[in-house]
């Protein structure tokens, strides 16, 4: 009696022994069938995905190049007060410069429209010159000393009214733009398709001249309503 129950013991562990060896075989199968199946069907889409976040590791990592150099150069010029006001005073007059709050010089063309007995300049074509300017890289623009910045309106008030930054001015405008002279003038200049021969074959009177030292005045923004005075944008962190 002993022995068999010695006898079944052993019976149910081999059974048991060999159960599990089978269910391990279909695991083993079960899964390299899907790893087969993912290195087949998803071996593009795996590799766009590869691609995609090597070139945003790529991004990353070049800002952060950037964010370190200019903290080691904050840091190098931390060494004394004087130099980290110098540095300080350099970054604000850059960022007047480019929303037009200083007067600045330099190189690039001016443009002149004037009225004639047939056509009249119109405030559409001063906007269409200005954005002309800004594509070819004008890093500064004026109309008759009027300084163009982000926030500045060319409108029509009547026939024969046209406003920039709320003053009113009249024919000749001359329009004033600083930045590299050849290609602003090769820009506005192409045949047929720039704005000097589209604009004149339409009745307009217009002439350009490069200049080496063109000066063009800070924004005036006293007593206006396109002040550069935020009310009610403000700063996210």
């Amino acid at each position: 009696m002993k022995r068999d129950k010695i006898t079944i013991t052993i019976v149910i562990g081999l059974v048991c022994t060999i159960l599990v060896a089978v269910m391990l075989a279909q695991f083993r199968t079960i899964e390299e069938t899907d790893i087969i199946g993912i290195e087949t069907s998803r071996e593009e889409e795996l590799r766009t995905m590869i691609a995609s976040w090597k070139t945003r590791y790529e991004e990353t990592e070049e800002q952060l190049q950037e964010t370190d150099q200019k903290i080691n150069e904050y840091k190098d010029k931390a060494i004394s007060n004087d130099e980290t006001k110098a540095l300080l005073e350099e970054e604000l007059n850059k960022t007047n410069m480019l929303v037009g709050k200083t007067n600045v010089t330099g190189e690039g063309v001016i443009i002149t429209l004037t009225n004639n007995e047939y056509s009249e300049i119109e405030y559409t074509d001063l906007i269409a010159l200005v954005n002309e300017l800004k594509l070819a890289g004008a890093e500064a623009i004026s109309i008759n000393d009027n300084r163009i910045i982000n926030m500045t309106d060319i409108v029509n008030v009547n026939s024969s009214t046209i406003l920039v930054n709320e003053e009113r001015i009249i024919s000749p405008y001359v329009v004033k733009a600083i930045g590299n002279q050849k290609y602003l003038s090769s820009a506005l200049s192409l045949k047929n398709s720039g704005y000097i021969d589209k604009y004149t074959s339409w009745g307009k009177t217009i002439s350009m001249e490069e200049g080496k030292n063109i000066k063009i005045y800070a924004y005036n923004q006293e007593g206006k309503k396109g002040s550069m005075e935020f009310k009610y944008a403000k700063e996210v962190e």
